[in-house]
C-alpha cells in the first residue's frame, strides 16, 4: 500500500433531519483507484462533495497528509487544486474556449504566468485528445468531448487526488467509452483516482479498491474480486445482481 493521502474518520452529513452519510471511515492512498458504486441516493456523491469541501460535514473529519481539512480557516482553494474534481455536468465556463477553460485556474490559484499555464493546459488536452478544438467554446462540443476537456483542466492543476463524480452519468452511450478510455489511461499511470460511478465494468476491471454503499454507509469493501466474486453481505449482492451478465 502506497503513501496515506486522506484520511477520513467519522464522517456523518445531515441536511436538516435528513442523515445522508453516517460515521464513514474510508482511506485513500498513494496509486490506489477506488471505485465508489451503490443505488441512486446511497450518498456516493454528498461524500465526494464532502472530501472535497463543497459541502460541510456535520461531524468528523477529514484529514489530508494528517491536517484535517474541515477546521475553520483552512486555505479550501489551495486544497482543491490539490484534490481536484471532475463532475458529472462538466461545470465547464461556458464564455470561455476550451484552452481559456483549462488555463484561468492555473493563474489565478496556483498564480502560474499564462505562459506556462498554456504548455501546461496545452500537454493536458493533447493527452485526453481535445488539443484540436482549443478555440471552441463548450457550447460547440459533444458532452463526451466536454467531460475530456474538464479531465484535462483538472489535470492542469496537477492534483494529488482526483475525485470524479459519476463523470459518464451525463453523456450519451456512445461516448461513455471516450471517457472511460481517458480515465483508465490514467489509471494505468498510477493517479491516485475516487469514482463515484455506476459503470460497474469499470469499477471490476479497473479499480484497485471498491467501496459499495447503502443508505448512507460504508456497507462492503474490498478488493474488485472480494467485491465482485465474493461479496459477504446480502446487499452487496442484491445491488451486484442487477448488473451480472448472464
Amino acid at each position: 500500500m502506497g503513501e496515506m493521502i486522506l484520511q477520513v474518520n467519522h464522517l456523518s452529513k445531515s441536511f436538516g433531519t435528513h442523515e445522508v452519510l453516517r460515521d464513514i471511515d474510508f482511506t485513500v492512498s498513494k496509486g490506489d483507484v477506488t471505485s465508489i458504486i451503490g443505488a441512486s441516493g446511497s450518498g456516493k456523491s454528498t461524500l465526494l462533495r464532502c472530501i472535497n469541501l463543497l459541502e460541510n460535514p456535520t461531524s468528523g473529519e477529514i484529514l489530508y497528509h494528517g491536517e484535517n481539512v474541515v477546521r475553520r480557516g483552512f486555505n479550501a482553494p489551495a486544497y482543491r487544486s490539490r484534490v481536484g474534481m471532475v463532475f458529472q455536468s462538466f461545470n465547464l465556463f461556458s464564455n470561455m474556449t476550451v484552452l481559456e477553460n483549462c488555463i484561468v485556474g492555473q493563474v489565478k490559484v496556483l498564480k502560474r504566468n499564462r505562459e506556462e499555464a498554456r504548455r501546461h493546459a496545452m500537454f493536458y488536452l493533447e493527452k485526453v485528445g481535445m488539443a484540436p478544438y482549443i478555440n471552441a467554446k463548450p457550447r460547440q462540443i459533444s458532452g463526451g468531448q466536454k467531460q475530456r476537456v474538464a479531465i484535462a483542466r483538472a489535470l492542469a492543476m496537477d492534483p494529488e487526488v482526483l475525485l470524479f463524480d459519476e463523470p459518464t452519468s451525463a453523456l450519451d452511450p456512445e461516448m461513455v467509452g471516450e471517457v472511460l478510455a481517458v480515465m483508465q489511461s490514467l489509471a494505468q499511470e498510477g493517479m491516485t483516482m475516487l469514482v463515484v460511478t455506476h459503470e460497474m465494468a469499470f469499477a471490476r476491471d479497473i479499480s484497485t479498491r471498491v467501496v459499495y454503499m447503502n443508505e448512507g454507509i460504508i456497507c462492503e469493501e474490498g478488493t474488485p474480486a472480494e467485491v465482485f466474486g465474493d461479496p459477504k453481505k446480502q446487499e452487496t449482492r442484491d445491488f451486484l445482481a442487477r448488473f451480472r451478465k448472464a
